[in-house]
C-alpha cells in the first residue's frame, strides 16, 4: 500500500480534494458576507458542497477500506505464522513418534541383554564403490564409538564399525568378505563361520561356511551369532536360503539372507559395550 501514496493517481485525487475544499471555503466566506435572506450563495455553493461531500465520503471510504485491508493483512500474517508453527509442531511430533518407535524396537534387545550399551546413529552416506553396501554414520569416537563395535537394527545384525573419526564412522556390512564371525543354526545349534563374497554380496546375501557334512541345517533356519569374536551371542543374522557343498574341502555352506534390510537402512544402533567383548577372528579361523 505504501506505493499507492507515491502514485500519480493518489496525487491527482489529493489535488482535486484540495481544490474542492478551497472552493468550498471561498464560497462559504462569500456566502457569509451576503444577506441572510439571499439564497444566491447557497445556490452557488450547493453543487460544490455536494461534490466535496461526495469526494470526502469517497476518501473516507477509501481510508476505511485501507485500514480494513491493513487489519486483514496483519491477521493473515498472524494466521500464516500460526500455521507455520503448527506445521513445525506436527513435524516435531512426527519425529518424536519415530524416535519413540525407534527406541521401543530396541527395548526388547536391551531387556534381554542388560549388559549392552547402545549409541543410536543415522546413515549419512553410502560408499558407492563398496559392493557390500558399506556406509557412514553420524557418530564417532566423541560418542563413545570404537573400531569393531557391532552395528544392528531392530531386525538383526548389520555389521561392524571398521573406521572411526571424531564425529563419523564407517560400517562394514555382514555381506562383506572382510567380516568373519562365529555363527550357529538357531534350530540345530550347528556351528560355522559367517563371511561374505562378491558373488553372494551382489545378491544381498552372505555365507555360512565351514559346516560339517553331518550337520542338520535346513533352508528356512535362522542363523545367529555364537558369541565368538567381536559380536555378542544370540544376535539374529538371517535366514538360510541355499545349501551347497564346498568344492575345496569336505564341508558344506549355506547362503544366508540378512534379517536387516541393509539396502534401505536409515537408522542403526551401535553396541559400544557388552560383556565378553572380543576380537576379530584371525585368518586361520576362516
Amino acid at each position: 500500500m505504501r506505493f499507492f501514496f507515491r502514485s500519480k493517481q493518489f496525487k491527482i485525487i489529493l489535488s482535486i480534494l484540495i481544490v474542492l475544499l478551497s472552493v468550498s471555503v471561498i464560497f462559504a466566506v462569500i456566502g457569509s458576507k451576503m444577506s441572510p435572506g439571499s439564497n444566491i450563495a447557497g445556490s452557488l455553493t450547493a453543487p460544490i458542497r455536494s461534490a466535496v461531500t461526495s469526494v470526502t465520503n469517497l476518501v473516507s471510504d477509501f481510508f476505511d477500506k485501507l485500514e480494513d485491508s491493513n487489519k486483514l493483512m496483519l491477521k493473515n500474517s498472524e494466521l500464516e505464522a500460526e500455521i507455520e508453527q503448527l506445521r513445525k509442531n506436527q513435524a516435531d511430533y512426527e519425529q518424536m513418534l519415530k524416535e519413540n518407535e525407534f527406541y521401543k524396537d530396541y527395548l526388547g534387545i536391551k531387556e534381554a541383554n542388560p549388559d549392552f550399551k547402545f549409541a543410536p546413529a543415522t546413515l549419512i552416506s553410502r560408499d558407492n564403490t563398496d559392493p557390500y553396501r558399506g556406509f557412514v554414520i553420524n557418530r564417532g569416537s566423541l560418542d563413545g564409538i570404537s573400531a569393531f563395535d557391532p552395528v544392528i537394527t531392530e531386525a538383526g545384525l548389520v555389521g561392524y564399525v571398521s573406521e572411526v573419526g571424531l564425529t563419523t564412522a564407517k560400517v562394514t556390512t555382514v555381506l562383506s568378505s572382510e567380516i568373519t564371525l562365529g555363527a550357529l543354526d538357531n534350530r540345530t545349534n550347528d556351528s560355522g563361520i559367517i563371511s561374505g563374497s562378491l558373488e553372494t554380496g551382489k545378491n544381498g546375501q552372505t555365507q555360512f561356511k565351514n559346516l560339517s557334512r553331518s550337520c542338520n541345517i535346513a533352508i528356512g533356519d535362522y542363523v545367529v551369532t555364537s558369541g565368538e569374536g567381536i559380536f555378542p551371542k544370540g544376535l539374529l543374522i538371517g535366514t538360510i536360503k541355499h545349501i551347497g557343498n564346498d568344492q575345496y574341502n569336505t564341508s558344506i555352506f549355506a547362503n544366508v539372507e540378512p534379517f536387516a534390510d541393509i539396502e534401505n537402512i536409515r537408522n542403526v544402533m551401535v553396541i559400544t559395550e557388552f560383556q565378553g567383548q572380543g576380537n576379530v577372528l584371525s585368518e586361520k579361523d576362516k
